[in-house]
């Protein structure tokens, strides 16, 4: 796709949804010309799927990269927490003790309070990462013991669909959670961010609570087959 349409789909974006909703831009696998014709449409948080590519990326983009905001969205694996650490500004995709605990071991290290969202499986999909709903709570309450993470909301996928209407039940399911998390107000838990919405439901997501969506095809258009 060509950088003026990258930059047209980009305000396309920002002038069809609310002013509270933040738009991650799912930059996976996208050039750095591409990335930079959405940032010059002033988007400001990059998400990535790999840690890898993120450092190459920021590095690509030097001085700018400094006032974008970084999240990671993708699986995290416990041996790329580190690096992981001092690149991102947010983990979106927390679904483990043991990652959590390793993101609390690595903050420290580095002086750092790290911003975590807990990645919900509301399809409750064995393929897919992410805690089943009826383990949240329970997981929520572990983890706020930490003292170099902090939880501030919930992100989820949920099942891919044709029909972006079809995704709607799992976005009601992971607000409804959401909610009652913030109700039980938990010490060192915010319930800020519900991440849940990409190119194709967001629109869906945002109508059932999102306030966090992480578009890409819309915006960069199909990634090339391999």
């Amino acid at each position: 796709m060509d950088i003026e349409a990258i930059k047209t789909n980009c305000e396309k974006i920002k002038a069809e949804i609310p002013d509270n909703v933040k738009i991650v831009i799912a930059a996976k696998t996208r050039s750095v010309d591409e990335l930079k014709a959405a940032l010059a449409a002033g988007m400001s948080i990059v998400g990535e799927n790999y840690v890898q590519e993120a450092e190459e990326i920021k590095e690509s983009l030097g001085r700018k990269s400094n006032s974008l905001k970084w999240h990671m969205i993708g699986h995290l694996q416990t041996n790329k927490v580190k690096l992981a650490v001092e690149i991102f500004d947010m983990i979106e995709t927390l679904d483990s003790l043991k990652l959590a605990a390793e993101i609390d071991k690595r903050a420290k290290e580095v002086n750092k309070i790290m911003p975590v969202l807990v990645e919900v499986n509301s399809g409750e999909e064995d393929q897919k990462t992410g805690l089943r709903p009826e383990k949240v709570i329970e997981f929520i309450r572990d983890i706020s013991l930490l003292q170099n993470i902090k939880l501030s909301g919930l992100m989820t996928m949920g099942p891919r669909f044709g029909d972006p209407e079809n995704a709607r039940d799992f976005f009601k399911k992971t607000k409804s959670l959401f909610d009652e998390i913030s109700a039980l107000k938990i010490s060192n838990v915010q319930m800020k961010y519900l991440s849940m919405g990409m190119s194709n439901t967001y629109k869906i997501a945002i109508e059932e609570g999102s306030n966090m969506i992480r578009p890409g095809s819309i915006i960069f258009g199909q990634r090339e087959q391999s």
